[in-house]
């Protein structure tokens, strides 16, 4: 697999960090830079953005992502997917201020884009 095979809109659920494991669905958008760089941007549960950006070695995709929360304050983490298939991503992570007993978990699923033209 290669980084361009990445490239699209993903459907997400995951877990947050900590002993509840609390549910969230969102949308993971990924694209590349000029530098090759994967650029991702997340909205999670229609309401909160957070941005990232990373890399892509050996089918392991590495982002440091950033949010700003309902504080106004910025929180930092990364994130680990191990790309089962171009279309399948799944994941762990951890944010600085998190709970360091938990991880969190994602799993994305690519959305098919289709390119139908109307006559």
């Amino acid at each position: 697999m290669m980084i361009k095979d990445l490239i699209g809109i993903y459907s997400i659920i995951g877990t947050n960090q900590n002993a509840e494991s609390n549910k969230y669905k969102g949308i993971l958008t990924l694209t590349l830079d000029i530098n090759n760089r994967i650029i991702a941007k997340w909205l999670i549960n229609n309401n909160q953005e957070q941005y990232g950006t990373g890399f892509f070695n050996d089918n392991i995709l590495v982002i440091n992502f950033n949010y700003q929360g309902d504080d106004l304050k910025i929180y930092k983490g990364t994130v680990v997917y191990k790309c089962l298939t171009k279309n399948i991503l799944d994941g762990f992570w951890s944010e600085k201020h998190g709970d360091p007993l938990f991880l969190g978990s994602e799993q994305c699923f690519r959305i098919e884009q289709t390119n139908q033209s109307i006559n």
